[in-house]
């Protein structure tokens, strides 16, 4: 498990624990804290599903994507810059092209994982800028090895210099792990990494089978913190790492002690695996629905597991959080 990457990604995903309200401190003194630290990159958002995505749909962010960059390149001083977002949610002349302004260093467009063929003008532009960009499979327990293969081949195609497999619902077992990882690592010439969610409480152990299966990328946030359970915890992650004699260049005090300043500050609550988390992944649905689901139970009166039971029999994806209230109120006309 040599030249083990890892991609720190609690200002982006973490945004979605606290819906969206980092503040400019919450994202300076954190990463000022972080890049003493030794991890690679740091990803930033204003939202947490990624550049552009603040909307009424999706949750309205405290600041605007451009000045969370620009906070936290001040603060970088040896650790990497990095960004995510869906094309659609972030536009070339917008998001894409602020971002490299803005000093980005690591590019990530994601998608749904049977639809890489709508990063193509995304990731073709950002080589053609010179920056180091790679593709994010979302939601990736929908496609087969050979599908998931299909599609990291086209991104690999318009130029990405490494894909991202996303275990969005937190569903992925060791074995699926090993089965799509490793298919990947095996048939591709670049890069794989994997972006675990804690729903069964695997996103540790997920990320580290990852490893042993050729992934050379992994992602993990700040006491897991991140949508619904969570993320792989960034500090158990180092930790078993160095256990095992990897990463020895991390400092894991100094990553401890910021830790333990992201809990002074906006971690007030570790995640939980929940009954709502749980759900979430026995229906393969997007970890962040937890929040939206519980709020249109109430709104509606009627019970969270239909709802759960009921978008995942419509196989409801990212973005498409109308469908959540939709059903609710399709169970309670039918009440």
């Amino acid at each position: 498990m040599k030249e083990i990457i890892i991609n720190d990604v609690t200002l982006r995903d973490g945004c979605h624990a606290v819906r969206h309200r980092l503040t400019l401190d919450d994202f300076q003194s954190y990463a000022e804290a972080m890049d003493k630290v030794g991890v690679d990159v740091i990803e930033v958002a204003a939202h947490g599903n990624g550049l552009g995505a603040s909307s009424i749909h999706m949750g309205k962010s405290l600041h605007t994507d451009r000045e969370v960059l620009r906070i936290v390149r001040q603060a970088l001083k040896r650790t990497k810059l990095g960004m995510m977002t869906f094309p659609g949610l972030g536009t070339l002349n917008r998001e894409f092209k602020m971002s490299v302004d803005e000093g980005v260093d690591v590019f990530r467009v994601c998608t749904l994982c049977t639809e890489a063929d709508i990063t193509r003008q995304c990731i073709e532009f950002l080589v053609r800028e010179g920056k180091e960009v790679g593709g994010f499979l979302g939601m990736s327990h929908l496609a087969d090895k050979e599908r998931l293969l299909e599609e990291a081949k086209k991104m690999r195609g318009y130029g990405a210099q490494f894909v991202v497999l996303v275990d969005s619902a937190g569903v992925y077992l060791p074995h699926d792990v090993r089965k799509k990882v490793g298919h990947l690592v095996e048939f591709m010439d670049i890069p794989i990494g994997f972006h675990a969610h804690n729903n069964f409480s695997m996103a540790v152990t997920n990320s580290l089978v990852a490893l042993e299966s050729g992934a050379k990328i992994i992602d993990a946030t700040a006491c897991g913190f991140g949508a619904g359970a969570g993320n792989t915890a960034l500090e158990v992650l180092v930790a078993v790492l160095q256990k095992m004699g990897h990463r020895k260049d991390m400092d894991l005090y100094t990553l401890l002690d910021a830790v333990k300043i992201a809990k002074g500050k906006f971690i007030k609550n570790n995640p939980i695996i929940s009954e709502e988390s749980l759900l979430t992944a026995m229906n393969g649905l997007f970890s962040a629905f937890s929040r939206p689901v519980l709020r249109a139970a109430e709104e509606f009166d009627v019970n969270s597991r239909d709802i759960f039971n009921r978008l995942g029999e419509r196989g409801a994806i990212f973005g498409e959080e109308d469908l959540i209230l939709e059903v609710a109120v399709e169970l309670k006309e039918k009440r």
